[in-house]
């Protein structure tokens, strides 16, 4: 008899890929710390040396950063928003945007078609949320309120590849918020993009949701440039 080839992946690969697992779960939220190592190695039966490898590779990938003394903490949900989470360091807030416009102004139209009644609930919920945090000055709280609402509006297009790239603009969107509405004059409270894009996929007006979004990033473009 002839040995063939084991199809087994490599131990470190499975590790890597339970990992992964519940890092994109959400069971290891982000900016969080994961379990220390000999927490982790009596839970998966694996060696120290092992584990490492495992971890090595996510954070290669950009989903987890080791800070020696302080522990492991995730970074981003997928190899998608490491990677994306890397590359917006090298590019300026001009280029983010215009690539974001082409993913919100897709997001709006396929949402257009897609979003249920669950969905415009939820993005109504978050505008009053937004609103309520910008009114009592707390910007920490109206920013995550404002980038849940968009990155909803990409989760209600029902394309999941769409969403999860999306998802990857949150960290550099989330410190772009906080910088511009520390300049005076800026509006926290657009119904551009926000209010009237959810009344346009309640109707399901495929035009209306994409012309607000534009609107709204094309302003957005232009108090950059001021």
């Amino acid at each position: 008899m002839s040995l063939s080839p084991s199809t087994r992946p490599p131990l470190a690969d499975e590790v890597t890929a339970k990992l992964r697992a519940m890092i994109h779960s959400g069971e290891w939220p982000l900016q969080q710390r994961i379990p220390p190592e000999p927490e982790l190695m009596a839970t998966l039966g694996v060696s120290r040396g092992t584990l490492r490898e495992a971890v090595k590779a996510l954070a290669h990938s950009g989903m987890l950063e080791v800070r020696r003394g302080d522990g492991t903490f995730v970074r981003a949900t997928s190899e998608i928003s490491g990677a994306a989470r890397r590359l917006f360091q090298d590019h300026t807030a001009e280029h983010i945007l215009e690539v974001r416009l082409g993913l919100d102004t897709q997001a709006a139209r396929l949402a257009a078609k897609n979003a249920t009644s669950d969905d415009v609930t939820a993005l109504r919920a978050l505008l009053a949320t937004r609103d309520q945090a910008w009114r009592s000055g707390d910007c920490e709280a109206w920013a995550r309120a404002d980038w849940a609402f968009h990155e909803r509006v990409a989760q209600a297009s029902g394309n999941p590849l769409l969403h999860e790239l999306y998802v990857s603009f949150g960290p550099a969107l989330h410190q772009d918020l906080l910088a511009q509405q520390q300049r005076p004059g800026f509006d926290g409270l657009p119904l551009e993009g926000h209010g009237i894009l959810v009344d346009a996929l309640e109707a399901g007006d495929a035009e209306a949701a994409v012309a607000t979004v534009s609107r709204n990033l094309n302003s957005c473009a232009e108090w950059l440039g001021a």
